[in-house]
């Protein structure tokens, strides 16, 4: 009877230390966060590497037995995994086995070049730089969204996308692009071409006013300052472009200098919009292009106050003054 007796207990505490390598908790120090990232194409030895080398499990011995017991070898799912603190080798198992991977949510807000989207994707998902790199390049790639190597940034809109973490750089680009479709519904194309322009070069204009002010409620008599000088032949004369042409989006004062530079964003030098966007436009922005008064202003100049509105003029002779009280102040405030 005492034998039985121990031999039933061996069973018993056998089969709790079972349930307990199983279902008990196994998380370890968390030395890489909370975050397993399991790349395209790994490895099972691949995976328990970062399990171990990030601190993810404590006893990796058990968990390679119950992960080769469920088949987990044959079932890799690449993407970014949250685990928790307490974990069982059973919840973590179940959750890498069945590809339950967490959501990245990427927030784009206003870039200026294409490097720029290329950093935001490829930091925050698995998408190869390169490979973007390249897409951005490609002419015939391009071409299928009706886009070219300089406005290739027109479909990238200011939002808050959500991918998952293994997401490709050809199905990054296409989701973005997916919103920018959707924006521009019948009633929008239908406002652009009242305004005889294509829905490209909507983004395009509404790129430089993103940059000229950032006050949602003078963005179209902006956009009408604009248009006017368009559609009348008269270049732009747009200070954010020679910015964007010379590289350097920090300049408070714009000189000769900056003027004379040779550059196709140059709106200065060449008459017509710029090949391509300046930065990534807002809906408001855009909006504001499509939804431009009809006004008989073709300059405007900054606010002396440094409010961030500005002065709208007709003719020369109002530019001019009002031209004359902003360089005043620029000049009394000792900004060159």
């Amino acid at each position: 009877m005492r034998w039985l007796l121990l031999f039933m207990a061996i069973i018993i505490a056998g089969g709790l230390y079972v349930a307990f390598k199983v279902f008990g908790p196994n998380t370890g120090s968390f030395s890489e966060g909370e975050y397993l990232y399991i790349h395209t194409g790994s490895s099972y030895d691949a995976v328990k590497a970062e399990l171990v080398n990030g601190g993810f499990v404590r006893d990796i011995k058990s968990f390679d037995l119950l992960a080769t017991e469920a088949n987990y070898p044959a079932h890799i799912h690449a993407g970014k995994y949250r685990v928790t603190r307490g974990m069982s080798n059973y919840r973590i198992i179940r959750m890498l086995r069945s590809g339950r991977q967490e959501p990245v949510k990427l927030v784009i807000n206003k870039l200026r070049t294409r490097q720029d989207l290329i950093n935001i994707i490829c930091k925050n998902l698995e998408a190869d730089s390169n490979v973007l790199k390249q897409m951005l390049h490609d002419t015939v790639y391009l071409a299928e969204f009706g886009l070219d190597t300089n406005t290739a940034m027109c479909a990238i809109m200011p939002d808050t996308y959500e991918f998952f973490w293994n997401t490709s750089a050809d199905k990054a680009f296409r989701k973005i692009e997916k919103n920018y479709a959707r924006f521009w519904t019948g009633e929008r194309k239908a406002k652009a071409a009242a305004k005889d322009i294509s829905p490209v070069q909507a983004v395009i204009l509404a790129s430089i006013v993103e940059e000229e002010s950032n006050k949602n409620d003078e963005k179209p008599t902006i956009a009408s300052v604009y248009l006017n000088r368009l559609h009348k032949g008269i270049r732009l004369q747009a200070d954010p472009t020679v910015k964007y042409a010379v590289g350097d989006f920090s300049l408070r004062r714009i000189t000769g200098v900056h003027l004379a530079f040779a550059s196709p964003y140059n709106t200065y030098q060449n008459t017509g919009l710029p090949p391509g966007p300046i930065c990534t436009p807002s809906q408001q922005s855009i909006d504001a292009v499509l939804n431009a008064p009809e006004t008989d202003y073709i300059y405007f100049c900054a606010r002396e106050d440094f409010s961030g509105y500005h002065r709208f003029a007709a003719t020369d002779a109002e530019q001019a003054k009002n031209a004359r009280l902003y360089h005043r102040a620029l000049d009394a405030r000792g900004i060159h």
